[in-house]
């Protein structure tokens, strides 16, 4: 069924109004309130690049539109390319998979945007041939589709297993959930080549996404609840305040960082941390970081048992 005379499918536009209403009344004004929240910048990226695509893909190529129809090819499969590209960054940065370092900014374009300025944006201007562009321009970018899903998949089990054995066991359904974000994006090449009907195509890649909102909210959820109910297991039994600020001076701790420290103490996330000193969050990180390191732990919870112990050099 068809919206509006146009192209466009019930189901692509019944996901481009909640997309939008998502976009605008919910992941917008939060990202507002909290600007240096980058992972919800990226998801705002991946929002709107999922909008672009649906609209594009939903409304072109159209003889009612009045433009050509070989610019509309162009942008509806650009749109395509440039979601597919943006995944595996997304993935990168989010979850800080360094294994698709490569991948993210290197690996992705050039096997996915060189292919599509090549063909798409050069071959097809030129032949109109789109059928041709089809079948060669898909080549690499199928097979690296492919291999870097494998990569993806790869990643997030490595990651699984350092956060298992960091005790921040992954749920099985947001394991499932993640890779059948995968999977979809990864799809695209061979719904081109087999000319997959619209809704199919759009079911396939917004449930994709579904999927990916959901593992992200749910893993973000988990972990701060692990991390508080840590974190109040050892305010239990915890020293006095003159025996932690003692504890403090054993280690070469800038004032900055002993600030940070008491602020992690009382259950201040890094995003809290942030607003309360007014710096960036990936500030916040970094002196976290050389915290650990001069400490010698691995996390939070052990800095606080180090620094609460009464023995906190062993």
């Amino acid at each position: 069924m068809l919206v509006f005379n146009s192209e466009m499918h019930l189901l692509t536009f019944i996901f481009i109004v909640v997309e939008f209403g998502m976009l605008v009344f919910y992941q917008l004004p939060h990202y507002l309130a909290h600007t240096k929240d980058k992972s919800r910048l990226y998801y705002l990226i991946l929002l709107s690049l999922l909008l672009v695509y649906n609209v594009t893909g939903g409304l072109f190529p159209d003889p009612a539109i009045p433009l050509p129809i070989t610019l509309q090819n162009i942008i509806a499969y650009g749109s395509g390319f440039l979601m597919a590209s943006y995944f595996p960054y997304f993935f990168y940065k989010t979850l800080a998979l360094e294994k698709l370092r490569f991948h993210a900014l290197y690996g992705v374009p050039l096997f996915l945007l060189l292919p599509y300025l090549v063909f798409f944006a050069g071959f097809y201007t030129f032949t109109e041939d789109l059928d041709a562009t089809i079948k060669w321009g898909m080549i690499i970018p199928f097979f690296y589709s492919i291999f870097i899903m494998a990569a993806i998949l790869r990643a997030l089990r490595i990651k699984f297993r350092q956060e298992d054995r960091a005790g921040y066991p992954v749920h099985q359904w947001e394991a499932l959930s993640i890779y059948c974000a995968v999977l979809p994006w990864v799809c695209m090449t061979i719904f081109s080549y087999l000319h997959i009907s619209q809704w199919i195509e759009v079911l396939c890649t917004n449930l994709g996404f579904i999927c990916t909102t959901a593992a992200f909210i749910s893993h973000a959820v988990r972990k701060e609840k692990i991390n508080r109910r840590r974190l109040e297991e050892l305010s239990v039994a915890r020293p006095s305040d003159e025996e932690f600020e003692q504890n403090l001076n054993r280690y070469n701790f800038s004032n900055r960082e002993i600030e940070i420290i008491r602020l992690l103490r009382m259950g201040n996330s890094k995003q809290e941390i942030s607003e309360k000193l007014f710096i960036a969050t990936a500030t916040v990180s970094r002196h976290v970081q050389n915290i650990h390191y001069k400490a010698e732990v691995g996390n939070r919870i052990e800095l606080m048992r180090r620094l609460e112990s009464s023995y906190p050099d062993k």
